[in-house]
Order: C-alpha cells, then sequence, then structure tokens
C-alpha cells in the first residue's frame, strides 16, 4: 500500500538546507568545474595518479589522528538497524557518554582527505609501485561553526607522495602551488613555511617537551587571537612564567626569511632535534630561490604550528593576495608515520592541499574567472511546428555531432516568449525557421547581443552554422 503525503504538511515545508552547505546553480557550477579543471591538469602534469576512497571509514581509522579538537570536528554515523539496539546502556546510566556514543556509531565522514589516504596506502601497499604519486579531489565534512570561506562540507583538493624521504618532494609542492595560481592568473599569493623539527626545538628550550601538543595547537592560534591570546591560552594549559619568558623572543620574531632562520638557529644551539629542521628549511628554501616562482613569495613564520598531530617535518600555510579577506587557501606538510597505524612502517609520505571553495571565493572576489564560462549553449533553435521544427531537429543532431554547442526549444511557444529565454540563457545566437522562411527557403540568424539579424539560403544552414563555433 502506498500512502499520499499530506497535503498541508507539503505546503508548510520551507525549502531550506543546513547550515554549513550550499546549493550549486547552473552558472557557480560552471566556474567550479572550470577550477577542477585546473587543477586536473596541473596534478597530471607533475605526474600524480588520480584516486577516489569512500566518502565515509571506520570511526577508528579517523579518530585520533587530528588531535583533540579535530576529533570533536568529525561527524559519526549513527547505527540503524539492529546494530542499535547493541548500543551501551551501561555506559549511558554511568554517565559516560563518550562510551556511550562510541557505541551508537561505527563509522565517520571523512574529516581529510590524508588519513584515508594513509589507510588506503597502507591496506594496498602491495599493489603499490613507490613512490606512490596521487591526488584526491573530493568532498569532506567537520562539524565547524560556519563563516565566510568556512563550510561544514567542502571539496578538498590534495596531492600527496608517499614512500619517499626526498626533499625535493617539499620543492615540488611549492612548485606546484605556484604552477597552479600562475595559471589561474592569481598573483601574490605568500606561502608561509616552518618545520615541525624547529617547533619541538622550541618546546625544549622553554621546557615544555611534554606539552608539544598543547603548544603547537595554541601556537596555530596566533593569526586569530593574537600573541596575548596565546599566551593566555598556554596558561590556561599549566605552562610556567618561566617557558612563557623564554618563547616571547620567538613571537617577535620579523625580517626576511633567512633573517628570521638565523636568529632561530642562533637561538636553539645545540638543541639538535632543531638544527635537523633548519637545515632542511635551507636546503628547501635554497632550492626554491633558484626556481622563478610566478605568483608567489616564500616567508618563513615560526608560529605556524598546523595543529593536526601527523605533522613530523616541513610544514605550509598559503594565504591569499594581501587585502583579501580569506583565512589560508592551502597548506601542508610531511607526515613520516601516519601510514605506521595501519600497519605499514617506514614509510614517509608529503602532501600539499588546495582550499577548493576559498580559492574559488577568492577568484570570483577578483574576478579572474573567464567569461566565456557564462555561455555555454551558443545557439538555440526556434520551434515553430511540425515541417519546420523536424529540419531544425535534423540540424542540431549535425551540429551536437560536431561538438557544437546548441538547443532546441521544446515546443512551439509565442516567439516572444522563446526569445525571452534566449535572453534568460544568454544565448547568442537564434535560429528563424517559420512557414514563412520555409516557403522562402531561407532561415534568419539573429544576433541576440547586437541584433542584429541575416537571412541565409536553408541549404546553406549547416555550414552557416559551423562557422558559428
Amino acid at each position: 500500500m502506498i500512502f499520499a503525503a499530506d497535503p498541508s504538511y507539503m505546503s508548510n515545508l520551507k525549502p531550506s538546507i543546513p547550515k554549513g552547505t550550499r546549493d550549486f546553480s547552473p552558472a557557480i557550477l560552471s566556474k567550479r568545474n572550470y577550477l577542477k579543471s585546473q587543477l586536473t591538469s596541473a596534478f597530471e602534469s607533475f605526474g600524480f595518479q588520480p584516486l577516489e576512497t569512500p566518502s565515509f571509514e571506520r570511526s577508528e581509522t579517523l579518530l585520533g589522528k587530528y588531535g583533540e579538537e579535530g576529533d570533536r570536528l568529525i561527524f559519526k554515523i549513527l547505527n540503524s538497524g539492529d546494530k542499535v539496539k547493541k548500543a551501551d546502556l551501561e555506559a549511558l546510566k554511568k554517565g559516560d557518554l563518550g562510551k556511550f556514543s562510541d557505541s551508537l556509531s561505527q563509522k565517520a565522514l571523512r574529516y581529510d582527505l590524508t588519513v584515508p589516504f594513509a589507510r588506503y596506502v597502507a591496506q594496498y601497499q602491495n599493489d603499490i609501485a613507490f613512490p606512490f604519486r596521487r591526488y584526491q579531489m573530493q568532498t569532506v565534512w567537520r562539524a565547524d561553526r560556519p563563516q565566510h570561506g568556512r563550510f561544514q562540507e567542502f571539496l578538498q583538493c590534495d596531492a600527496d607522495v608517499v614512500g619517499e624521504s626526498s626533499l625535493w618532494q617539499e620543492v615540488e609542492g611549492v612548485l606546484l602551488y605556484d604552477h597552479v595560481f600562475s595559471k589561474l592568473n592569481l598573483k601574490r599569493v605568500q606561502i608561509q613555511l616552518n618545520h615541525r623539527k624547529i617547533l619541538l626545538g622550541i618546546a625544549q628550550c622553554i621546557g615544555a617537551e611534554s606539552q608539544l601538543i598543547n603548544f603547537t595547537v595554541a601556537l596555530d592560534k596566533v593569526s586569530k587571537i593574537g600573541k596575548e591570546g596565546v599566551i593566555k591560552e598556554l596558561q590556561s594549559k599549566g605552562f610556567s612564567t618561566d617557558a612563557i619568558m623564554r618563547l616571547q623572543p620567538f613571537l617577535s620574531l620579523k625580517g626576511a626569511f633567512e633573517t628570521q632562520l638565523s636568529a632561530v638557529a642562533q637561538a636553539l644551539e645545540g638543541i639538535e632535534i632543531a638544527q635537523e629542521g633548519i637545515e632542511e628549511l635551507k636546503f628547501i628554501y635554497g632550492q626554491l630561490n633558484r626556481q622563478s616562482l610566478k605568483a608567489m613569495s616564500i616567508s618563513f613564520s615560526v608560529t605556524l604550528a598546523r595543529g593536526l598531530n601527523y605533522y613530523t617535518g616541513l610544514i605550509l600555510e598559503v594565504m591569499p593576495p594581501e587585502g583579501i579577506k580569506m583565512g589560508s587557501i592551502g597548506g601542508g606538510g610531511r607526515y613520516d608515520r601516519l601510514t605506521d597505524l595501519f600497519g605499514l612502517k617506514n614509510t614517509s609520505g608529503f602532501g600539499i592541499s588546495f582550499g577548493f571553495d576559498r580559492i574559488f571565493l577568492v577568484l570570483e572576489e577578483l574576478n579572474l574567472f573567464p567569461a566565456s564560462l557564462d555561455h555555454k549553449t551558443k545557439l538555440i533553435f526556434l520551434n515553430f511546428g511540425d515541417d519546420s521544427a523536424s529540419f531544425c531537429f535534423d540540424q542540431l543532431t549535425k551540429l551536437r555531432d560536431q561538438e557544437f554547442p546548441c538547443e532546441f526549444y521544446p515546443k512551439p511557444a509565442k516567439l516572444k516568449k522563446q526569445l525571452n529565454y534566449a535572453n534568460q540563457r544568454s544565448i547568442p545566437y537564434v535560429v528563424i525557421l517559420g512557414s514563412e522562411e520555409m516557403q522562402k527557403k531561407v532561415f534568419v540568424l539573429k544576433n541576440m547581443l547586437t541584433g542584429s539579424q541575416e537571412e541565409h539560403q536553408i541549404n546553406q544552414m549547416f555550414k552557416v552554422l559551423q562557422g558559428l563555433n
């Protein structure tokens, strides 16, 4: 039996979508597809192979990889069917909400693409040729507070190399950014570099090595809450007054890349792990200086921490041109032990991510999308009835065989209505072929942009229209 929906209920249903999500109109989607094609072309020109993984993973695959704050932003999927009966009600009675929540869910929407990629590499290690270069463009979900440039559902675009510890991968990652932004004509992009080994060295220097995670999480917020805010957060986490005093000089660093790095090297003299990071940064920066970067400038930022737990080496963040009110539009780094969690040991990786949706907003604000993206259909055949309609449809089919984007108005409506449709769709050309034109064996080609129109012989229609492509 089929039950019809209550019409009174349906009429009161207000159409809406959840906060942090978006609908994409045809005009917006054409721009998004353009951006995707530019990224795909760049990834493949650098030798990366495409990959896709499921939209959701087992909860244990994701949890514990992003730090405490990241874990709180993971969308969990509630169990269904008989699995609901396995909920830990005893944990609920005891007030252990965390354990009860875990018993209700064994799956979660992916938070990023890197952890699922590490899982994939470990799972299919015997089928992969290392070093494995992959790119991935898929949706991710985060239970974050929606705001400008920050969504709960968004597209992430990653390029990673796993199975190789060479620092040339870091050099290539920065060059890939520059290549993409140059193709998009997005100039004056700023890329900030730092190294997790330097951060570990600073933590040792101030006597806070045991609190490394709290240290990096707080430090990573300096652009949002300022130096004073970072100090207050460290104080709330139990950092001593002496530790904070020792940290102050690092928070005040200014100057050119080499100047700042030299000051850090001097301040961390004798701390071996920090010196390793400094030497790696010198190599990467030196090699990049040998290249002619077209779209971006490089700076050193000792406060850049990228709070994700899995980074072990170089970390980087990409900022839009100055004056654009937007957070980072890209980021990434070296991770040496991520696949260890899935049983694959000694497999270093390096990856970068493009903030697709933020880059999209920046391109829109700077009006950098090609104008031609707004006009897909070049021609529409108007419909005046059976005889001319059949002839026009034959020409339509021939043009489409030539990859010519064109349409046929589906019914013989009034001329004004059909022309209004062409205007609303910004279709530049219209073919008018009614009974009068059929008798004269001609057709009219109207330019909707200029308003001009030309009469042509009907037996020359395909040749004339083909010339518009």
